[in-house]
């Protein structure tokens, strides 16, 4: 277009945006006016010299249109006659002159105003024999196969051969056969917008040419349905329609060039039978999706989430059962039931090939490494590793997606998590699964139940694909606080792997082969910079942290690592000793009393042992007995359990008075307080009901209990102890509190196994089964 630019004429007139309507030099047309900008254009027109400009709108359903919404060549126009109408129309008749091209809009308000540049073809007089002849031929070509096309469309008057027979210019000869097609404003805009002729009729050219061919495809359709067009073979009728018209149209740049594609693709992923004959269905209607249609960008985005997962993929396991072993020792202080267990499944895997993924269920407190522990298995593996954490989950669609009938609808965690991974073989962590809850959205935990059941879930299916997806060679791994709250369906399908607290020499442990170098390295310091002992990491675990693993020990030492680079950069010192003298320089005044049991032997005040969901504790109970009607007092927020032991400690007690050298009538003279300290912490279960019983007795008798005794057991009306859980937590709890003596009930004797050896060596395991062993144990001069 750029050619014309040099002799182009420069006019400023009034312009009309059209709807639905392309007008073309030569052309006569009228057509009826009601916006106000536009009714203004005109009566500006009609003022001036009743020319006007008149350029089509690129969106017929924008009322009120800006310089963007339209196109940027028109043709400059006459009015002829203006007829007005009811209802604010007027109805006018016009003649296109020449084309034109908006420099600028001048202004836009009251009406659009355009500062126009004329760009009709000049055809070049001199023109040499061959140039003639081309244009001849393509003059003749154009009005032959005109001919034809008005012979095949049964909507034009056969009267306009007649009336281009003696047109000589190319140009013309193109508006005035454009003018008088049936086809897309798109189209006709393109060839307004040709301003060389011969251009033009080129243009033409091809149009007619697919025209006809639509045209006889039609012809075809029609004569192949007419005979038995009921409601089903309407619809096949119109959609083969809807085909014909895209194929000939030659839609390489849209729907028909993509939906070849996407076969292509599905060809090439080898994608199992049920899920490429859905890919390939679903690749079949879009093809039949008409243009814009919202339907056709949910299948786009189907057929991309469908060859975007992994259905073969897979990464190849590291079965060399050293190296795992080796890996797992290197990112991992003890936890000797985990890595055991993950020997276990690579040696089956060596030797069967086809085992399905297990379920494992890590279960323990916080800190304590679990979920480094899933990182560290896939590396040992060789295998990707995707996390997602279920603390809060409550929707269903969460795990297994949304159906997609539903408006945005997107798959599900699980399958989101494969398409991350890209194998269909990752280790797959499941986080808190402990924290799932449920509402009127569903219940996510059932969901669950397929996904982690391997008998199931070789053919997951999610509710957005709606297509079998295969899990089971997956390697699920889920972590847990406690294993109560995971509803027992669930719970069923997992092999559970208790991850307890460690003890103070294992914390060391870990501080200097992890904790220690990490916290260096994150903080800009040499390995020499700090120079910490053993005993100083001792004291950082009793006096500065409470938990059972060691995210707050962590804590400390980058607290440590803080001052020490705040040190080096003010100070220019070469490197720094933390010690147990200048530790609280650094760290604070100690916040607990770790390794201090009570300091002499006390009446009515006795140790007993807890579980929390961060390890096990200590608690000091105690009893006081005064003059008065027999009452019993709890206090130290307690829980219903907890109250009934009392209760069934101060009944066997009662029977047993005369044995313990108590008055019979001691609970009609005397008032009996028991408090558990911390009152502001619930507690409950009935593991303190030994623990409440001594006491007791210990306060009616006035025999001290020794201050070194713990014990936990759950008692009986008749004094039998039952066992009690959680015993690897709560005799670490006592360890560190320097218990030397603890007293579990005999049916805990098999637990013991799973404590550590070194916790073995320094306390003094007593098991009892009736509560006469306890008081002969607990009391300091055994029973009066």
């Amino acid at each position: 277009m750029g050619q014309y630019d040099h002799d182009g004429k420069r006019k400023v007139l009034p312009l009309l945006p059209l709807r639905g309507i392309t007008v073309f030099p030569y052309m006569v047309v009228h057509f009826d006016v009601g916006r106000e900008k536009s009714i203004a254009a005109l009566e500006k027109a009609m003022v001036e010299d009743q020319y006007i400009f008149l350029v089509t709108q690129k969106d017929e359903k924008v009322d009120m249109p800006h310089q963007e919404d339209i196109y940027n060549v028109g043709t400059i126009s006459k009015i002829k006659q203006l007829l007005k109408l009811p209802g604010d129309t007027i109805r006018v008749l016009v003649e296109g002159i020449s084309r034109a091209e908006i420099k600028s809009i001048t202004k836009d308000e009251p009406y659009f105003e355009a500062d126009l540049a004329e760009r009709e073809g000049v055809v070049d007089i001199e023109q040499d024999q061959q140039t003639l002849l081309e244009k001849e031929a393509l003059m003749r070509s154009v009005m032959d196969i005109f001919e034809e096309y008005v012979k095949l469309n049964n909507r034009i008057s056969s009267d306009i051969i007649t009336s281009i027979i003696s047109i000589d210019d190319p140009g013309q000869l193109a508006d005035i056969i454009v003018a008088s097609m049936f086809i897309k404003n798109q189209h006709k805009q393109q060839i307004l917008e040709a301003f060389d002729p011969m251009k033009r009729l080129e243009i033409l050219y091809e149009i007619l040419q697919r025209e006809i061919e639509i045209l006889k495809i039609e012809d075809k359709i029609n004569a192949r349905v007419r005979s038995q067009i009921d409601k089903v073979q309407k619809e096949y009728y119109l959609k083969e329609q809807l085909k014909a018209i895209r194929e000939e149209l030659g839609d390489k740049d849209g729907i028909i060039e993509e939906a070849e594609e996407y076969k292509n693709n599905i060809s090439k992923a080898g994608l199992p039978k049920e899920v490429k004959e859905k890919a390939l269905k679903e690749t079949e209607r879009l093809i039949k999706m008409p243009d814009g249609s919202s339907e056709a960008s949910v299948i786009r985005t189907y057929l991309d989430w469908i060859l975007a997962l992994p259905w073969n993929q897979e990464t190849e396991d590291n079965l060399d059962l050293k190296n795992v072993e080796k890996t797992l020792n290197q990112d991992h202080y003890g936890l000797h039931k985990v890595k055991e267990r993950i020997i276990e499944y690579l040696a089956v895997r060596q030797l069967t090939n086809t085992m399905k993924g297990p379920i494992l269920c890590l279960v323990g407190p916080p800190g304590v490494g679990k979920t480094s522990i899933a990182r560290s298995i896939a590396r040992s593996l060789n295998r990707k590793f995707v996390h997602m954490s279920l603390g809060g989950v409550k929707d269903e669609a969460e795990i297994r997606g949304h159906r997609r009938t539903y408006i945005g609808a997107m798959p599900g965690r699980i399958i989101h998590s494969m398409r991350q991974a890209h194998a269909k073989n990752p280790v797959f962590l499941f986080d808190e699964i402990d924290k799932m809850t449920y509402d009127f959205r569903g219940d996510p935990a059932s969901a669950m139940l397929e996904v982690l059941d391997p008998e199931q879930n070789n053919s997951f299916r999610d509710h957005y694909l709606d297509l079998p997806f295969d899990l089971s060679k997956v390697l699920f791994l889920t972590t847990a606080n406690n294993v109560d709250t995971i509803p027992a369906p669930l719970r069923d399908r997992m092999e559970v792997i208790y991850i307890n607290g460690y003890t103070d020499e294992e914390k060391v442990q870990i501080a200097k082969r992890y904790l220690i170098p990490k916290q260096i390295k994150e903080h800009g310091l040499k390995t020499k910079s700090i120079a910490m002992s053993d005993n100083t990491v001792k004291d950082i675990i009793n006096l500065y942290t409470r938990e059972a693993g060691v995210r707050n020990l962590e804590r400390e030492i980058a607290k440590i690592c803080r001052k020490s680079a705040r040190r080096i950069v003010d100070e220019k010192v070469q490197s720094i000793r933390v010690n147990s003298r200048n530790l609280e320089k650094y760290l604070g005044i100690p916040r607990y009393r770790y390794g201090k049991v009570e300091e002499k032997d006390e009446i009515g005040v006795v140790t007993g042992l807890a579980w929390t969901p961060v390890g096990g504790d200590t608690l000091s109970i105690e009893v006081n007995v005064m003059k008065g009607s027999g009452k019993l007092e709890l206090t130290g927020q307690l829980g219903d359990v907890m109250k009934e032991s009392a209760k069934a400690a101060l009944t066997y007690i009662r029977s047993k008075s005369e044995d313990l050298n108590i008055k019979d009538d001691f609970y009609k003279e005397r008032d009996i307080h028991i408090h558990v300290p911390e009152g502001a912490i619930p507690k409950d279960g009935p593991s303190a009901g030994i623990t409440m019983a001594t006491a007791i007795v210990s306060a009616l008798t006035d025999i001290p209990v020794k201050k070194d005794v713990a014990m936990t057991g759950e008692i009986t009306l008749r004094g039998r102890i039952l066992p009690i859980g959680g015993l690897k937590e709560k005799v670490l709890a006592a360890y560190r509190a320097g218990i030397k003596v603890i007293i579990i009930p005999e049916q805990n004797k098999r637990h013991l196994k799973d404590i550590d050896q070194n916790v073995k060596r320094n306390v003094n395991f007593i098991t009892a089964s009736s509560m006469d062993e306890v008081l002969e144990h607990a009391l300091n001069r055994g029973v009066k």
